[in-house]
């Protein structure tokens, strides 16, 4: 949380959280912001541009641009994030998970993760779709274990350089767990850097599933979504060649905002906290937080 205060000062972080409050709440009550019915049809306006009674605009059915922008946002979100914390769990529980568990784990884990770095996303999405159904729960799972590598390394690497920290080695000599080892000295360390991971792997998870979309892969027409308007907006473009800005321009700020809130985490997490209570005469200066290096008794 400290990191993330940080982060927020910078004027990018605050645009971007701003960006992404906009979407969230959209998300939530997408439905009930929607002016009109996302999937009523108005016959007397199709493909019609931007006017009073349908401030977007109309598809090639009708259908009010902004509504369906509006009501797709939730879909298009709860996809992403099921795909990205599908790949938080099973990447980090692995990642730190192989410090521990022997040799042997650690071979057959390393080897599954490059195995998996090998596979093409939408070759493999689309044999899960083959075999489990086409769904939304079935393509975003399968996209979640390809992602998984990204935060198993993360982690793994974050962790590996905490362990061999002088505080841990004490610890473990004092007779300290390894649970809590790892909810005392390694999870608050490694939580940035898993943040960090998180909104990268969420502005790319959010790319790929409006390409997914976009080829009618999870979620299913007429239901909106962003990658499928713009698929429906491809097939006028002669009658109406600005109608895939809308829902470009939608996963383009997204996609930004995502980046940005990531870059401001990093460098805030990059930074020294350092005590700003004025030194005491015949002090260097302020004093760098070390890390609680206490050990359970025993």
């Amino acid at each position: 949380m400290r990191t993330l205060r940080r982060a927020l000062r910078l004027p990018s972080a605050r645009l971007a959280a701003g960006v992404l409050i906009v979407v969230a709440v959209a998300a939530v009550f997408g439905h009930r912001l929607a002016p009109l019915d996302p999937l009523a049809q108005d016959s007397a306006h199709v493909l019609s541009g931007p006017s009073a009674g349908h401030l977007l605009g109309t598809d090639g059915l009708g259908r009010d641009v902004l509504s369906r922008l509006v009501a797709g946002t939730a879909s298009s979100i709860v996809a992403t994030l099921e795909a990205v914390g599908s790949a938080l769990v099973v990447g980090v529980v692995l990642g730190v998970a192989s410090l521990w568990l022997g040799r042997g784990y650690e071979w057959v884990s390393l080897r599954f993760v490059d195995s998996l770095q090998t596979l093409p996303y939408v070759v493999f999405v689309v044999a899960v779709v083959g075999v489990l159904g086409n769904g939304l729960s079935q393509s975003m799972l399968a996209i979640g274990l390809l992602y998984s590598p990204i935060f198993f390394r993360v982690s793994r690497a974050a962790s590996l350089t905490l362990l061999r920290a002088q505080y841990v080695e004490a610890a473990e000599l004092f007779g300290g767990g390894r649970l809590w080892i790892l909810r005392t000295h390694l999870w608050s360390k490694i939580l940035p850097t898993i943040a960090v991971t998180a909104a990268q792997a969420s502005a790319e998870c959010l790319l790929v599933v409006q390409s997914l979309s976009f080829l009618g892969i999870g979620v299913q027409p007429p239901a909106p979504t962003w990658g499928g308007m713009l698929a429906d907006d491809l097939g006028f473009l002669a009658q109406q060649p600005w109608a895939p800005l809308v829902p470009a321009l939608t996963i383009m700020i997204t996609v930004g905002a995502l980046n940005a809130l990531a870059d401001a985490v990093s460098d805030s997490a990059d930074l020294p906290v350092l005590d700003a209570s004025p030194a005491p005469a015949g002090t260097a200066g302020p004093v760098q937080e070390v890390p609680d290096a206490t050990v359970p008794v025993r």
